[in-house]
């Protein structure tokens, strides 16, 4: 598989070279379990895309056969969908891109364009694979197809091809949607300062406060998983500075808050977050938060919220078995998580559903089958928290005592407050190994 290198200088960027050049075979990388892909075109708020919204349901009204109209609508449902974690507008996301492809069943590529975001929203990712990849037949210049694929392609575990369909993206249009898609897999494969350099570059590039703020945000996030956490708590700052509509950045202020101990304000900020986009994510992270805290009853609040989350986006179609799975193997029944990630693991072979496996094994008792599948999660160098952790539990319960100090040490030098719950379990238990040499 080939190495994403992005080119140092923005006079190399500018001048076309997009920022990534072909290196050596190597393994490939994986991706954050709490990772949603960076969108297809330009950061939205919830305002600006009820506008587009409402703007092209006038047009329709007028010009009911107006296809490019009708797909344009779709895909904003998506978005609208995204922005608000409401899967009730799926279905009417879906009405709108098929009515379009029944007007303009050819080379209609914003309808399939649509189609495919649609699917990975769904986390239909083979459907979506194949819409994007009739996209891009079609028009071999649609940029933003290349982002809907590269994002199928990522959570099928196609790593190579992803990394294909981001240097398209990137050779047709460098923007904050490809250098955040750039950044996303080189984060992956290890190298954060070049990541960090793809979001500096997309920062520059930023149009509108909106995309400013995207960026901040994720650089937040970049900053908070090597462990970096007031400077991650300044980035999110700054992209509630610039869009206070920005329900993720507010999230990850609630996150590095906890971190650094400032316990009451990441509870409100939490339950600002969620009371105005009920994020799974969110939704999770402050019921571990209050567990922390020693508040068990206003944690299981939080986890039943997530349960009926869950079916809410079964009956709109969206498939989630890895996340309720992770849900399960923590918080709920790891049998039932063993079987919905062995199912998901069928499905796609990514290093998220590797880790999610290797995890639901170990809490269900079954570590000798779960260490493959906790060392196949780090394939790519990815130096996540969580995946280390998860892979020096495992094998502190086998035995292998070296390896296990090795691979806890290895999580909280990458993050020492990656978790609330988890963090300080991998302390404890170093502290034990390393008394025990």
């Amino acid at each position: 598989m080939r190495r994403l290198a992005l080119i140092a200088t923005a006079a190399a960027l500018c001048a076309g070279l997009t920022g990534f050049a072909a290196l050596e075979h190597t393994s490939p990388a994986p991706l954050p379990s709490w990772a949603s892909a960076p969108a297809a075109d330009a950061a939205h708020t919830p305002t600006s895309i009820g506008n587009v919204i409402g703007r092209l349901q006038v047009r329709l009204r007028r010009q009911p056969a107006d296809a490019a109209s009708w797909a344009q609508l779709g895909s904003a449902y998506v978005e609208q969908a995204r922005l608000a974690v409401d899967p009730t507008l799926y279905p009417k996301a879906e009405t709108a891109l098929r009515r379009s492809l029944e007007l303009r069943p050819d080379t209609n590529t914003v309808a399939q364009t649509g189609m495919a975001g649609l699917a990975n929203a769904r986390h239909q990712f083979i459907q979506a694979r194949t819409w994007a990849d009739q996209a891009v037949t079609g028009n071999p210049y649609a940029w933003a197809a290349y982002g809907a694929l590269a994002d199928a392609l990522t959570q099928l575990g196609d790593d190579q091809g992803a990394e294909a369909a981001v240097q398209r993206m990137l050779d047709l249009h460098p923007s904050t949607a490809s250098f955040t898609r750039a950044a996303y897999i080189l984060e992956l494969q290890g190298r954060t300062e070049e990541a960090a350099q793809a979001l500096r570059r997309g920062l520059e590039d930023a149009s509108n406060p909106a995309d400013e703020a995207f960026c901040q945000h994720y650089l937040g996030e970049l900053a908070f998983n090597t462990g970096a956490t007031t400077p991650a708590l300044q980035r999110y700052r700054k992209a509630l500075a610039l869009d206070p509509s920005f329900t993720a950045a507010l999230a990850g202020a609630a996150r590095a808050e906890a971190a650094l101990g400032q316990s009451d304000r990441a509870v409100t900020d939490y339950r600002t977050a969620i009371s105005r986009v009920p994020q799974p994510q969110y939704v999770l992270e402050l019921g571990e938060l209050l567990e922390s805290l020693g508040r068990p009853t206003e944690a299981r609040a939080q986890y039943l919220v997530l349960e009926a989350e869950q079916k809410l986006f079964a009956i709109n179609g969206v498939v989630d078995d890895l996340n309720l799975g992770q849900y399960q193997a923590d918080h709920g029944n790891p049998r039932l998580a063993v079987t919905l990630l062995t199912a998901e693991w069928g499905r796609r072979r990514s290093v998220l559903v590797a880790d999610a496996l290797s995890w639901a094994l170990h809490r269900a008792g079954q570590d000798a089958q779960a260490l493959p599948l906790a060392r196949e999660a780090n394939r790519l160098g990815w130096r996540d928290a969580t995946v280390r952790y998860h892979r020096g539990v495992i094998e502190q319960s086998l035995g292998d005592d070296q390896p296990a100090r090795t691979d806890l040490a290895g999580a909280l030098a990458a993050n020492p407050v990656f978790s609330p719950l988890h963090a300080p379990d991998a302390r404890a238990r170093l502290a034990r190994l390393e008394g025990q040499q």
